[in-house]
């Protein structure tokens, strides 16, 4: 059973949904999701973590962050201001691990498989990027370190560890990766957790990247890094190909004494209804706050990319010796601010059950430490693959793979990547978007901004220079001839 010590039992959850009558007490509730988790082979740490977490949506708690009790963080340390090169980086190799979080599939491009091996340039995926960055580095440092890990989830595992196979020098099925774990959904009005014979799997769902730091405290690993000597823990998305290794930054980190270090970019228009960094007015530590935990009232101040100026990267600096620490102090669960989704028991019909799905954000836990910061990096360590939008200007001339295997802009683009939007209704499927482009991206280097709306397939030798727009308004797909498109509106 999970440690009294870590989790407070209460008598009766209350229901915010509904006035009925509770048909089971806390206790017994937390015993039956305890039996559910453990029976799935959940660990402890996330047990606890979760329970925490329901007894505080339970308690009325949606973790909403009001303006009221945050304020701006007006400057940070800027990468790009340090002092000094990597000198040093090389020998803090050996005590540094990166993981990389892997267990999302490409939906968002409607793919039912793992996001991380959808091909990016030429055959090669976003592993295949990721290998050849461990490995660069691990002939920069002479030995078999830094050390190198995924968070892979039920979804994506036996289908990632198949594929990193082909680098014999990285794949061992013991050490590579754990598990991100999986959380019981639970009724809205009864609190209990879901069942549904119909289709068990619909039962659980991910609890969030914050179950990063009690799956890596339940799988060993954590330990195991700090009995080997690894003081330094990198972690970034897997689809983030600019997060690498900056010898300058890893020097920065080891240096400054902190616990907990993010990345943070300077927010523009097109980020304005995500995520920022901010100061919590009591404390003075920093935050992140999600527009899930913004109430409606304070959007105005929230989206005001002026007042609230960074944005969390996903990119984290880590020291392990005190994470360890502070999760001993925490019974294995760190206290990371909630984040209360409201679905149906099944997602395509409105008419079931209405069910929680409670969350965390990994870059929450900025708040857990008492020695945390902030640095402000270029764009560039910040290119995430959200959509086939996104994907396509990666496949074009408009980035270039270095000789470290880093996936950069092109130098005439200073930094501005071009901006594509493609028609949903004909690209949402990804099979759909490779075969409009199975000839190749278009050029896309001297490009400013190219939309496509219709159904238009693309021949190769297609050059588009400032900004290109083709449409096609007939059902039948049309196909765009090779040649140069400059500041041009192309009717198909």
């Amino acid at each position: 059973m999970v440690p009294t010590h870590a989790r407070e039992r209460k008598d009766s959850f209350p229901k915010p949904h509904s006035t009925e009558t509770p048909t089971m007490t806390a206790p017994e509730l937390d015993d039956r999701i305890e039996t559910k988790m453990r029976s799935a082979g959940v660990p402890t740490p996330t047990i606890t973590a979760f329970l925490n977490a329901l007894h505080k949506v339970a308690s009325g708690e949606r973790g909403m962050l009001p303006e009221s009790v945050v304020e701006p963080v007006s400057s940070l340390p800027r990468l790009d201001s340090l002092e000094g090169g990597g000198q040093g980086g090389i020998a803090l190799l050996k005590q540094l691990a990166i993981i990389k979080l892997n267990g999302g599939l490409g939906t968002g491009m409607g793919l039912d498989r793992t996001k991380s091996l959808i091909a990016v340039k030429g055959q090669d995926t976003f592993l295949d990027f990721v290998a050849r960055q461990v490995l660069h580095l691990r002939g920069a440092s002479g030995c078999r370190e830094p050390a190198f890990y995924l968070m892979n989830s039920f979804v994506t595992r036996r289908e990632t560890l198949d594929y990193i196979r082909k680098y014999p020098d990285l794949w061992d099925e013991n050490t590579i990766d754990f598990l991100q774990n999986r959380v019981p959904r639970i009724n809205a009005k009864t609190f209990e957790p879901l069942s549904w014979p119909a289709q068990p799997e619909l039962e659980w769902c991910p609890p969030g990247h914050g179950d990063f730091y009690p799956a890596l405290l339940g799988s060993g690993l954590l330990d195991g890094l700090l009995r080997r000597g690894v003081k330094f823990l990198f972690i970034s998305n897997s689809d983030n190909l600019g997060a690498t290794i900056d010898l300058k930054l890893l020097r920065y980190f080891a240096q400054s004494g902190l616990s907990f270090l993010m990345e943070v970019a300077e927010r523009t228009a097109s980020d304005r209804k995500g995520g920022h960094l901010a100061s919590r007015r009591t404390s003075g530590r920093l935050l992140l706050r999600e527009s899930a935990q913004c109430p409606k009232a304070d959007e105005g101040h929230f989206q005001n990319i002026e007042r609230h100026r960074f944005f969390n990267t996903n990119n984290l600096w880590i020291r392990l010796d005190h994470l360890k620490v502070e999760l001993d102090r925490h019974g294995g669960a760190l206290p990371l601010p909630l984040i209360t989704n409201t679905k149906t028991a099944d997602p395509r019909d409105p008419k079931t059950p209405e069910v929680l799905q409670l969350e965390s954000a990994m870059g929450a836990a900025i708040e857990c430490f008492e020695h945390t910061g902030a640095i402000v990096v270029p764009r560039a360590r910040f290119s995430p693959v959200k959509n086939s939008a996104d994907l396509l200007a990666l496949r074009s001339d408009a980035y270039r793979v270095t000789e470290d295997f880093r996936l950069v802009l092109d130098e005439s683009r200073r930094g501005q990547p071009p901006v594509v939007e493609l028609d949903p209704v004909h690209y949402k499927v990804f099979a759909d978007f490779e075969q409009c482009f199975a000839r190749g991206a278009p050029s896309l280097v001297a490009c400013e901004a190219l939309k496509i709306s219709g159904k238009v397939g693309f021949e190769g030798g297609v050059v588009c220079q400032g900004k290109v727009e083709f449409c096609n308004p007939l059902p039948e797909p049309k196909m765009v001839g090779a040649g140069l498109y400059r500041d041009s509106s192309v009717r198909l």
